[in-house]
């Protein structure tokens, strides 16, 4: 079968890394990437999780390396430790043992000692890393910035997210203004643009929105864990069926340990990543994870775009994600690659209009239930919403309130509103209740007057 990246003048060595692993038909983003980017263009690509974004800038930056010229020539950074060392192995497993291109990775929490030395007798073609440990190398001259010809800010979202734009704006600022540069990310957040217009003049946007939300080979479902140990209910999740990999997802890290420990003392085998993990046995797990020791795996957020794992069959949402969009990078490690996969959400009640917010996003959720070991239909988590509508119960007062606070749009808002909501329905509730007392009075009185 023809490999279709032919079409885009890609070396041999690079056709021939890309059949052994069998990567022979590009992705739309792939597809709209790698032809601009061979050519020198500067490129904001936004596309889905798991849409191909890594091979995209990969292969351009490969096949374009001088390799007659000993220098850095391109750097990429990523803002997990996770993420860099998942795009230094697809880079190592398209160069292959002969190509000369040679390539570094450069993370937090490795010896930085170590690096140096390397770096004295070989330079590197493509430098890979964490923000921080690039900056440093960058500033005590073991990396080269005049000669740097192509940056990649990868997962450019989660950069800024994660406070470290100030270090990749540093990073930036080393290089010769004659610079390819390519941002990658799931969104382009507002904040970002500042930085975005700072350093890439009229870059070519290339934006793939998909037809879903989340991939339509996904099963969408949410259960409600009123009356029910939360932890239970997972224990059960990964007991029903046959699941062939679970990623069990945490808002914190004391979440994952308390899942964690729980799961541990069922005799449940699992394994937990979070930024509390020590960096080195973070790297174990992660390896014995993609050698299929693990069944079961709990993490935070941090790793929901770090775990690249092949297989995914189930996400479990242990709590609904503080941001929506974490929600979609969560449930996108599963359902890839056009195979089937099962998300599960667990919410609690009161809960009700974060799931709303996910559904105005596009999201649909199938509501079920655990019956004696089983997982059957559940109730709607929004059927209320048939009822009289709750604003129609407002006073006019606190309706008002509602209004101009959403118009505020100031944080906390939803809680102010409904506080006030709560303080008004008690007094009324007083009031009725004293009117009930004063009427029960005045019958009995006027009880004692006919009997007279």
């Amino acid at each position: 079968m023809d490999n279709k990246f032919q079409q885009y003048a890609i070396n041999d060595t690079l056709i021939a890394a890309l059949n052994r692993n069998g990567f022979v038909q590009p992705t739309p983003i792939q597809e709209q990437v790698i032809p601009k980017a061979l050519r020198g263009a500067s490129i904001v690509g936004q596309s889905q999780t798991g849409s191909g974004k890594t091979l995209a800038f990969l292969l351009p930056i490969i096949n374009n390396i001088n390799v007659g010229e000993d220098t850095l020539q391109a750097v990429i950074t990523a803002p997990s430790r996770e993420l860099a060392n998942q795009i230094y192995k697809t880079a190592t497993e398209l160069l292959g043992e002969d190509n000369p291109v040679r390539v570094g990775r450069f993370v937090g929490g490795t010896d930085k000692q170590k690096q140096l030395r390397k770096l004295e007798n070989h330079a590197v073609h493509i430098a890979i890393g964490t923000p921080g440990r690039i900056l440093d190398l960058l500033r005590n001259g073991a990396l080269t910035g005049f000669t740097v010809k192509t940056f990649v800010v990868d997962e450019a979202d989660m950069t800024l997210d994660m406070g470290f734009l100030n270090v990749v704006d540093q990073i930036a600022g080393t290089f010769p203004s004659e610079l390819q540069m390519m941002v990658f990310s799931a969104t382009i957040p507002q904040k970002l643009q500042p930085f975005l217009k700072k350093y890439m003049h009229n870059p070519l946007i290339i934006e793939l929105k998909p037809k879903t939300v989340i991939a339509d080979t996904v099963d969408n479902w949410v259960i409600s864990t009123k009356g029910q140990d939360p932890n239970r209910i997972i224990y059960q999740l990964l007991t029903i069926g046959e699941p062939y990999l679970v990623l069990i997802f945490a808002n914190t890290k004391e979440r994952v340990d308390e899942i964690h420990a729980y799961l541990k003392a069922q005799g449940i085998k699992a394994a937990k990543i979070h930024g509390g993990v020590e960096p080195r046995e973070r790297r174990r797990v992660m390896k014995a994870v993609a050698q299929q020791k693990f069944q079961f795996v709990v993490a935070t957020d941090l790793a929901a775009r770090g775990i690249d794992i092949e297989g995914v069959s189930h996400v479990i949402n242990a709590e609904i994600p503080t941001d929506n969009e974490f929600f979609i990078h969560r449930v996108g490690r599963t359902g890839r690659n056009g195979m089937s996969g099962t998300a599960i959400t667990l919410y609690k009640p009161g809960e009700e209009h974060k799931l709303a917010e996910l559904e105005h996003m596009g999201i649909h959720f199938d509501p079920k239930a655990i019956v004696r070991g089983e997982i059957v239909p559940g109730r709607e988590w929004n059927r209320r919403a048939t009822r009289t509508k709750k604003n129609e119960r407002l006073s006019g007062t606190i309706y008002g309130m509602l209004k101009k606070e959403q118009k505020k749009r100031k944080p906390g808002y939803k809680n102010k509103v409904r506080k006030a909501a709560e303080k008004e329905a008690w007094f009324n509730n007083r009031v009725e209740k004293r009117n009930e007392r004063r009427n029960a009075k005045r019958k009995n009185k006027a009880k004692g007057l006919d009997k007279a």
